[in-house]
């Protein structure tokens, strides 16, 4: 059916594209989900849902925390999805989106880019704030005072079914870069935007590390160190540093307070590193402090897949990853199935501010070379919303949890396929984009 109207009190159907409202009942049986440490921000969540019902029925549901649901149901209301399954019922006055089979997703989370934080890249000054170059002030740089809701990179990136994203410092200005941030796509300003800060602290090793501690990856690891045992020190002496009955410290007190959370495991260190030995001592250094570790780029992590499974260091990678440098000389395209087939948790990612809407063909490629599709499916949902600590909020299609929901034309993990309809936090997305207006604009040129 294409957008019919079915009168009396039954639902509203759409097909492709329709976009009827419908009026919203209330469906008892969210659970209300815990709230997170107190050491980080995240958006508040009203005790019960208010707003439009809107149930899509006749689907292939892959909710990714359990398995394959056929001609299935997906009832959102307001904010959050109700209920999940086979015989869920179509409340009265919903609206209704006929899938036809379709295949249903949640939104897709792509983990390390900068939307939000840069608009163009080097060329333009005033459009990219990722990143500080100040030696006394970094790890407590956060990416959520700068997030600019109406960046013109967001709804090119929703469009394609990516709903949040790890905007994450950038850049080269210090081995502790700064807090990354899970923020949603919708386009809306923090605070709403936000759905977790900090998500995780991000450090830098491996040749970018080395380039601005002295030249050495060995210099590098020392900076991190110091900092780390600053941070303690802190901690235990922190009325003797205010009352200046404390020796200095290498970084700001600023630095000191962000890295607290870090050291009590509330929030990971994000360690950007390629080389495999630059991976080993990353995870020397976080068995050194007890850090909840989480490494990033990993292009020779499949060289040490079994040392990272047995210590459960989840790694994020780029699946197009395979031309070497001398920073990673054993990259490969069959990284990320090597790494999961050896028991590591894997993430995928495009690191890719720009063309983060890419995500698709890269998580299709790790397939192509290997993975296996329900392990591609997790690392692009549920699997980075565990590592950054929102998985209560989104990575599944599960009652009570946001509704970031994909309606796909068909394989997700194909070229060909478009997102039909993308819900975030209940709200469907428009399909606009200033690619799509300048084509429009200038479809006719006289």
């Amino acid at each position: 059916m294409t957008g019919e109207r079915i009168e009396g009190r039954g639902p509203r159907v759409e097909g492709r594209g329709g976009r009827s409202g419908g009026s919203a009942r209330l469906l008892a049986g969210v659970a209300v989900l815990g709230l997170l440490p107190a050491a980080v921000f995240t958006q508040a969540r009203p005790a019960a849902d208010a707003g439009p019902v809107i149930a899509i029925t006749n689907a292939r549901i892959l909710p990714v925390s359990g398995p394959a649901i056929e001609r299935g149901t997906v009832v959102i209301h307001g904010s959050r999805i109700a209920a999940v399954g086979a015989n869920v019922a179509v409340p009265a006055g919903a609206r209704v989106i006929d899938a036809a089979g379709r295949i249903v997703t949640p939104g897709w989370l792509d983990s390390g880019n900068q939307i939000g934080i840069v608009e163009i890249p080097v060329s333009a000054k005033g459009t990219a704030d990722e990143n500080t170059t100040d030696p006394r002030i970094s790890a407590a740089f956060d990416v959520v005072d700068s997030f600019n809701g109406n960046s013109t990179l967001i709804p090119v990136t929703r469009v394609e079914g990516i709903t949040r994203v790890l905007v994450t410092p950038g850049g080269t200005g210090n081995v502790f870069m700064g807090q990354a941030a899970v923020m949603d796509m919708s386009g809306a300003q923090v605070p709403a935007s936000v759905t977790r800060a900090p998500a995780a602290m991000v450090a830098l090793l491996g040749e970018a590390g080395a380039a601005v501690a002295g030249g050495s990856r060995a210099t590098a690891m020392l900076h991190l160190r110091e900092t780390l045992q600053d941070a303690q020190d802190y901690a235990r002496n922190r009325a003797a540093f205010n009352a200046a009955q404390r020796r200095g410290y290498v970084r700001s007190r600023l630095d000191l307070e962000a890295l607290q959370p870090v050291l009590k495991g509330q929030v990971p260190l994000l360690v950007e590193a390629n080389r495999a030995s630059d991976l080993l001592a990353a995870m020397r250094l976080a068995g050194e402090f007890k850090l909840r570790l989480v490494l990033m780029g990993a292009a020779e992590g499949w060289m040490v897949a079994e040392q990272l499974a047995k210590a459960n260091v989840p790694v994020v990678v780029k699946p197009l990853t395979d031309i070497p440098t001398f920073d990673s000389l054993g990259a490969t395209l069959e990284n990320a199935a090597r790494l999961s087939k050896a028991g590591v948790t894997v993430a995928l990612a495009t690191f890719d501010t720009q063309n983060s809407r890419n995500l698709r063909q890269e998580a299709g490629n790790a397939i192509a070379y290997g993975m296996d599709r329900d392990a591609a499916l997790q690392a692009v949902t549920l699997t980075p919303a565990r590592l950054w600590g929102v998985a209560d909020r989104v990575g599944s299609l599960e009652a009570g949890k946001d509704a970031d929901v994909v309606v796909w034309s068909g394989d997700p993990f194909e070229l060909s396929t478009g997102a039909e309809h993308v819900f975030i936090k209940g709200r469907e997305m428009p399909p606009d984009t200033r690619q799509k207006t300048l084509l429009e604009r200038y479809r006719s040129i006289r």
